[in-house]
């Protein structure tokens, strides 16, 4: 749940600013509350991709 918070959190970000790009393609700004509103269920998988990192990167250091 913790990750997912950070997850959720970095991926409003990333939105926001491939929003503000977007504007020199001639496409609307998202605005922040349209970024967090997408980034609460893209976060999940963000997470989820987050954590089996993680997981993979304990291993590899519990092997070593």
């Amino acid at each position: 749940m913790l990750l997912y918070v950070f997850a959720a959190g970095a991926v409003a970000i990333n939105l926001f600013m491939l929003g503000l790009m977007g504007q020199a393609l001639g496409l609307a700004a998202l605005t922040p509350q349209q970024a967090v509103a997408l980034a609460v269920p893209l976060g999940v998988p963000a997470a989820w991709l987050a954590g089996r990192w993680v997981r993979r990167l304990l291993d590899e250091a519990g092997r070593g």
